[in-house]
């Protein structure tokens, strides 16, 4: 697939992450797929947080995020073609279930793609207004 056809396909799936279809954005995935995020020392912090292999442990996050945290739109996301993948940069609010207060942050996301799939996916911001809005 061409740089340019990554970007499409990363911009699609965002979109069908908006529409909160998991089941497409997992069969976008290798295999073997490797996803962390956050890419923090504190991702443990989060319920959702950490090292996930594979389309059930990335199942398992989609899960865990939506019993915690009530979702909004990406907004202002740019989408870069990279060397085998895809670079995303935006910002997003969210709001924690537990106490209704809302976090908002900016966050780099980096996609691998190899023949057409992604296999690996790298989500990189500070947790701290997350655990903040969770307390």
């Amino acid at each position: 697939m061409s740089a340019e056809g990554d970007v499409r396909m990363i911009t699609k799936l965002f979109g069908v992450f908006s529409r909160g279809d998991v089941e497409s954005i997992l069969a976008a995935l290798t295999d073997d797929f490797d996803w962390q995020g956050p890419v923090s020392e504190h991702a443990g912090c989060l319920a959702w947080g950490g090292r996930r292999r594979g389309r059930e442990q990335v199942a398992e996050y989609f899960r865990g995020f939506a019993a915690t945290s009530r979702w909004h739109p990406m907004e202002d996301a740019i989408f870069t073609a990279a060397d085998h993948g895809v670079v995303v940069e935006g910002r997003n609010r969210n709001e924690a279930r537990s106490t209704g207060r809302s976090y908002e942050h900016q966050w780099v996301m980096v996609f691998t793609i190899t023949d057409g799939r992604i296999a690996r996916f790298r989500h990189y911001y500070d947790p701290a207004d997350i655990t903040r809005a969770h307390e």
